[in-house]
Order: C-alpha cells, then sequence, then structure tokens
C-alpha cells in the first residue's frame, strides 16, 4: 500500500504548461512544480516568461521557459521539441493557452472566430499530437491535463456576454479530452479536462472592472468567485499517482455553478 501523500508526490516527473506564465497557468505551473516536477512554461511573451520563472524559482521549483505562440503551427513544433530537448521527456502536459471574444452572434467576425478556435482548439490538437509522438507514446506514460471552462458545459443566458465562439471552442475541447483519452489509454496516457468557473486572470480582467466580484458571485452556491488556489489540487490529482486511474473525466471546479 502507497501512503497517501507519495501518491500525490511528482517528483522525478517533468511537465510543460501552456500560457504558464500568468493566471491559471502560472498557478498550475506552481502546483506542479512544489509538488516536485521539472516545469517548463510557455506563452508568447519572453519579458512575461521571465518574471514568472523567477517567480517559480523563487518557491524552490526548477523552472525554465520557452516563448511560442501557441496558434502558429511552427512554433508548436518548435515548442515540443526544445521542451522534450530539455526536460529528456514530457510526462505531464498542461495545455492552457487560450483566447476569448465578446461579440453578438449576428455580428461577430469571421477573423475573431478563426482566432478563437485556432488557439482554444487546433494548437492543443497539434501540441498534443506532437508530444505524444515525441515522448508519451514511446514512453508509455503520459498525464494530459487541458483546460476547458464551464462555458463548455453550457450555454449562456439572454443577458450574459455573448461568447459564442469562446463557448464552443471549450464544447471542443471537453469532447477532444474524452475521444482521446480512449485512443492514448492504452499508451498509458490519461486524458483529463478542468472546467473552471469564473477566476481572475488576464481574460476576465474587463469583466471583473465591469461587472464585479458581488455579481459574478451571486449565483454560485459557494457564493465566490474562484481565487488563486482553487485549481491546484485538482490538477496535482489528474498529474500524479493519486489519479492514475482516472482519465476522460471533466472536472468543474466552480463553487458549484453547474450543480443549479
Amino acid at each position: 500500500m502507497t501512503v497517501v501523500s507519495q501518491l500525490f508526490s511528482l517528483k522525478g516527473r517533468t511537465a510543460l504548461v501552456t500560457g504558464g506564465s500568468s493566471g491559471l497557468g502560472l498557478q498550475i505551473a506552481e502546483a506542479l512544480g512544489t509538488q516536485g516536477a521539472r516545469v517548463v512554461i510557455s506563452s508568447r511573451k519572453a519579458e512575461s516568461l521571465e518574471q514568472a520563472a523567477s517567480h517559480l524559482k523563487g518557491l524552490d521549483i526548477d523552472a525554465a521557459w520557452i516563448a511560442a505562440d501557441s496558434a502558429k503551427e511552427e512554433d508548436v513544433e518548435r515548442l515540443a521539441t526544445q521542451a522534450v530537448e530539455r526536460l529528456g521527456r514530457i510526462d505531464i502536459l498542461v495545455n492552457n493557452a487560450g483566447a476569448t471574444w465578446g461579440a453578438s452572434t449576428a455580428d461577430h467576425p469571421l477573423t475573431a472566430w478563426d482566432k478563437v478556435m485556432n488557439l482554444n482548439v487546433r494548437s492543443i490538437f497539434l501540441l498534443t499530437q506532437k508530444v505524444g509522438r515525441l515522448s508519451m507514446i514511446p514512453n508509455r506514460f503520459g498525464r494530459i491535463i487541458n483546460l476547458a471552462s464551464v462555458a463548455g458545459l453550457r450555454g449562456n443566458g439572454p443577458n450574459a456576454q455573448a461568447t459564442l465562439a469562446y463557448n464552443t471552442s471549450k464544447g471542443a475541447v471537453v469532447n477532444l479530452t474524452r475521444a482521446l483519452a480512449g485512443e492514448w489509454g492504452p499508451h498509458g496516457i490519461t486524458v483529463n479536462a478542468l472546467a473552471p468557473g469564473f477566476f481572475p486572470s488576464k481574460m476576465t480582467k474587463g469583466t471583473i472592472a465591469a461587472v464585479g466580484v458581488e455579481k459574478l458571485a451571486e449565483n454560485v452556491p459557494l457564493q465566490r468567485i474562484g481565487d488563486e488556489d482553487d485549481l491546484k489540487g485538482a490538477a496535482v490529482l489528474f498529474a500524479s499517482d493519486a489519479g492514475k486511474h482516472i482519465t476522460g473525466q471533466i472536472l468543474a471546479v466552480d463553487g458549484g455553478l453547474t450543480a443549479c
């Protein structure tokens, strides 16, 4: 029998986290790193990555960074290759990079639709495929954690901000997670998704300023939005041996919003 604390250890594991320079990605990188994983974070801006890596190192985390635009196929290829070169292998892949766009469906620009779908869905497919080929399938081990959203589990009410492309993309992430779990399970790879409710981030900063935290939390059973720690435990569960028999699952971390 394994001691429970050992089940949640990530000592000796390696992780690649996209969108890891801030917000939810940085929180997850913190969680994986403090549990012992060596971490590579990625996003578009080198300056932000340097600051984030310095923050992680201040927590005694073995952290490095690679600047890459996940919306560009050539950058995704380079990211996967360089991450494997630096880490030796990729045990944990966190697909967190994403974008949103607010517009009514009647007026939604096609360029904005393509931007959201390319970053939120296509880039996950491309990076996961590459990491699978280079590391996880040959090593017969992997933990893939996709960032979905409660927006992918439900529609928008008539008074909510219209985000059709975002909701659609996160719905695609939900079923990508389920389908890939079935296909790659025989390779020893688990594939799960976190579906956060409302959390403070660069993406949500404008909404928080316009609507206010109290208004955003009023329909949440726990009467609060997510904080800087609320995704960490779930991420470690999916990444560690504690979750080795969990795959194809979507875990809403939303204060109970989708239970109502």
